[in-house]
């Protein structure tokens, strides 16, 4: 699993990171130096489908 979010704001993205809560903590350090608070999180997964005959 990937955790990334960006400022609905402003341009700004957060490192995308397997760690939820580095994520989380980027985002609170940007609303306090921007006052930014509303953000959009993304958390993405990836499968490998082996087909069975």
């Amino acid at each position: 699993m990937t955790y990334e979010a960006e400022c609905l704001h402003c341009k700004w993205k957060a490192e995308p990171s397997t760690d939820s809560a580095a994520v989380d903590v980027e985002c609170m350090s940007h609303t306090g130096l921007s006052n930014h608070r509303g953000f959009r999180r993304m958390c993405t997964s990836f499968a490998m489908v082996v087909r069975a005959e």
